[in-house]
C-alpha cells in the first residue's frame, strides 16, 4: 500500500500543482490537514475578511479532495505541532510534506516544527508551491542578494525556468485511522456578529480554486491585453484581481506566469504590441511578488525594521486621533477618504489608492508605517505580510530603491490624475455626490453658494482637512532635518564607542552602503531533506547595520496580542503596534522573527551572523 503521509495544508488551499499533495499522492495513503492555531499568529492574526475567505477555500477544497477519495481534516489546536503529532499517531504516518513560507513568523514556526518532528524520528520534505524561484536561487555575480526590484527581477528573467504545471491526482487514498477532527463553523473562523457583514462579500467575491481558475481565464483573455493602458484607472476593474486567490495559493504562480506568457508569444507573432507591453507589466506585478519574499526571507526584521536604517531617528508623532481620522476616511482630502471608506466597506483597494492612502499616512501625518502596515493587514481581503511589508517600505523610502522619504504628493493633485472626473470619490464619498468636479477633490477651495447648493457643510458633514499640505511639507522637512541631525549625533557618539553605522537614510545620499546577505554558500543538508528541500541550514548573513545594544531586554519579551476584529472604527488595538517613544528607542535590527545569535557590543566592524540551524 506504500507509505502514510500528513500532508499539512496552509496557504496552498488547491489540488493542481500542489507539490506536497502530489509527493504524498505518489507514494502512497494521504491525510489532508488543516490546522487553525490562533495563539501561533501572533500579532498576524487573520482580519475578518481574510478570515471569511479562508472558510470558504476551505469549503471548496475539502469538497475537491472528497471527490478525489481523501477527507480534509479540520483542527483547531493551541499547538500546531502537537496537532501534527496527533495526526502522525492516529494513522501511523511515515512522514510528514509540506509547501513552504516565507514570511518571518512561517519561517521560524516551520522551522521549529521540522526540527521537532525529525528529532521524533518523523521524515520532513517540504516544497516549493508558492514561487518561481527560492529566495535562495537568486544572487549577484558577487554572490549576494539583491536589494533592488529591477536588478532582482532581471537576474529572474535570465534565469527563467520551464513554469510547468503539475496536474492534481486523478485519485487518492485515504489513510485510515481515527482523528479528532472538527467542523468548518467549530473552527472558529467567523463569528456570529460577524456574518451579516460577510454575506455582503459573497455578493462580490467567489473564493476557492476552481473560481481562481475561471478568475485567471477571465482575466487573460478579456481584459490581459489592455491591462498597461487600464491599470491605473481606479474606477474599474482594471486589475487582474488575483491576488487573494495568489495569497492563499488557490493558484499557483506558475500557472498565472505560464498562462500571461503564452499570450506573450502568441501577440508577438500576431503582432500586438500593446498586448505584449500588457504582458510584460503584468509579469513585473508577478516580480514584486517574488520579491517580497525574497526580501522577507533574506531581510527577516523588515515586518518591524526598516530594511535601511534611514528611519531609526525620525521623529514619528504617535498620533492616535489622526490615525483614527485616517481609519474612519475622516481627513477631509476626498481621495484618500474615498480608499479608506472603501477599505473598510469592502476589503478591497485599488494599488494605486493603497500607495494614496499610505502616502498621506506616512508623509502627511508622520505617523509609523508599522501602524498603516497592520492596519492593512486586519482589513485587506488580500492581506499579504510580506507584499505588505514590501509596500510600506516602498512607500516610507526605506528600500533603496524606493519613495524619496521628503517626496510628498498632493492628494488634490493625485485625485485629478487618477480620477479626474471624480467617479470614484463620489462612489464612496456620498455626502460629497452633488459636489462640481472641478471642485470634488479640493471642496475647502469651493465658493460656499457651490457647496451649499451641494449640500456640503465643511466640518459638519464632511471634515475640513485634517492638515494644511504646505504644512504637512514644512512637517516633513523639519522632521528630516530633525533625524540628520540625531543620526549625526549618533554617528559621532558609535564613533566614540569604535563602532560603524554603515546603512544610513537614502534621503540625502547618493551612495548608500546597504545590507549585504551572502547566498552563494554551500548549504548543510538537513535531516531526510531533498533538493525540493527549503534551505534554512547555516547561512552567513553579513548585514551592514549598527551592532544592537542588548541592554534592554524589554522588545524580546514584547508579548504578542492578536488583532482585533468586528469592533467599532472608533476603536483599534495597538497594542501589537509600537507606538510612542518605541519607535524611536528600539535598536534591535534583527527582532524576534529571526533565530539568530548576538552579535558583540564591542565588535567594531557592523556584521553580524545569523544562524539557520536545521
Amino acid at each position: 500500500m506504500g507509505s502514510k503521509t500528513v500532508v499539512w495544508f496552509r496557504r496552498d488551499l488547491r489540488i493542481e500543482d500542489n507539490p506536497a499533495l502530489a509527493a504524498a499522492a505518489r507514494d502512497g495513503s494521504v491525510v489532508a490537514v488543516f490546522i487553525w492555531c490562533p495563539n501561533e499568529e501572533q500579532q498576524f492574526y487573520l482580519g475578518r475578511v481574510s478570515r471569511w475567505w479562508l472558510k470558504q477555500s476551505l469549503i471548496q477544497l475539502g469538497s475537491s479532495l472528497k471527490s478525489l477519495g481523501a477527507d480534509l481534516v479540520l483542527m483547531k489546536a493551541e499547538s500546531t505541532f502537537a496537532a501534527l503529532v496527533e495526526c502522525i499517531s492516529a494513522v501511523s504516518a511515515s512522514k510528514v510534506v509540506f509547501n513552504q513560507l516565507y514570511d518571518p513568523v512561517s519561517l521560524v514556526r516551520d522551522h521549529n516544527i521540522k526540527q521537532k518532528l525529525v528529532e521524533l524520528g518523523v521524515p520532513v520534505q517540504t516544497y516549493n508551491a508558492d514561487l518561481l524561484f527560492e529566495p535562495w536561487e537568486v544572487y549577484n555575480d558577487e554572490g549576494y542578494a539583491f536589494t533592488t526590484f529591477d536588478a532582482y527581477w532581471n537576474k529572474c528573467l535570465e534565469m527563467q525556468k520551464d513554469p510547468s504545471v503539475r496536474l492534481p491526482p486523478s485519485r487518492l487514498v485515504k489513510a485510515t485511522g481515527l482523528i479528532k477532527d472538527c467542523t468548518i463553523e467549530e473552527l472558529g473562523l467567523e463569528d456570529d456578529s460577524e456574518k451579516s457583514s460577510n454575506a455582503l462579500l459573497g455578493r462580490g467575491w467567489a473564493p476557492g480554486w476552481i473560481n481562481a481558475e475561471k478568475a485567471l481565464n477571465t482575466f487573460i483573455e478579456n481584459h490581459l491585453i489592455d491591462y498597461a493602458n487600464n491599470r491605473q484607472k481606479v474606477t474599474e476593474s482594471s486589475t487582474s484581481i488575483l491576488s487573494p486567490y495568489i495569497h492563499f495559493g488557490e493558484i499557483s504562480i506558475r500557472k498565472v506566469f505560464h498562462n500571461a506568457i503564452m499570450k506573450q508569444i502568441l501577440w508577438a507573432r500576431e503582432p500586438k504590441h500593446a498586448g505584449e507591453a500588457s504582458v510584460t507589466c503584468f509579469l513585473k506585478s508577478i516580480g514584486l511578488r517574488e520579491y517580497s519574499r525574497y526580501i522577507c526571507f533574506n531581510f527577516p526584521f523588515t515586518h518591524e525594521k526598516s530594511l535601511l536604517s534611514n528611519l531609526k531617528h525620525f521623529p514619528w508623532q504617535a498620533n492616535q486621533a489622526h490615525f483614527k481620522s485616517w481609519r474612519q476616511g475622516r481627513t477631509g482630502y476626498p481621495l484618500v477618504d474615498a480608499g479608506m471608506r472603501e477599505l473598510w466597506a469592502t476589503g478591497w483597494l485599488h494599488n494605486k489608492i493603497r500607495v494614496i492612502t499610505a502616502s498621506f499616512l506616512v508623509k502627511c501625518l508622520l505617523l509609523p508605517w508599522q501602524w498603516g502596515m497592520k492596519y492593512f493587514w486586519d482589513t485587506l481581503l488580500d492581506a499579504d505580510l510580506e507584499s505588505d511589508i514590501l509596500g510600506w517600505q516602498y512607500i516610507s523610502g526605506s528600500l533603496p530603491d524606493g519613495h524619496e522619504l521628503h517626496r510628498l504628493d498632493s492628494p488634490e493633485v493625485q485625485g485629478f490624475k487618477f480620477d479626474p472626473e471624480g467617479e470614484y470619490v463620489r462612489q464612496w464619498l456620498p455626502e460629497l455626490s452633488r459636489v462640481p468636479t472641478e471642485w470634488i477633490h479640493h471642496p475647502w477651495n469651493a465658493p460656499s453658494s457651490v457647496l451649499q447648493a451641494a449640500g456640503v457643510e465643511l466640518g459638519i458633514n464632511y471634515p475640513k482637512p485634517i492638515i494644511d499640505i504646505e504644512i504637512a511639507r514644512d512637517r516633513l522637512t523639519s522632521a528630516i532635518l530633525q533625524m540628520n541631525e540625531k543620526e549625526s549625533a549618533s554617528k559621532q557618539d558609535n564613533n566614540c564607542e569604535g563602532t560603524n553605522e554603515v546603512v544610513v537614510d537614502n534621503g540625502h545620499s547618493e551612495n548608500l552602503p546597504i545590507p549585504k546577505v551572502f547566498l552563494r554558500k554551500e548549504k548543510i543538508p538537513c535531516p531526510s531533506s531533498s533538493s525540493n528541500d527549503q534551505k534554512v541550514p547555516s547561512m552567513h548573513i553579513d548585514v551592514s547595520v549598527q551592532v544592537p545594544n542588548n541592554n534592554n531586554n524589554n522588545n524580546n519579551d514584547r508579548k504578542r496580542l492578536k488583532g482585533i476584529e468586528g469592533q467599532e472604527q472608533d476603536e483599534y488595538n495597538l497594542h501589537d503596534c509600537k507606538t510612542g517613544s518605541a519607535f524611536l528607542e528600539t535598536d534591535d535590527d534583527l527582532c524576534s522573527t529571526a533565530v539568530s545569535s548576538s552579535a558583540s557590543k564591542k565588535r567594531k566592524q557592523a556584521a553580524v551572523m545569523i544562524k539557520y540551524n536545521c
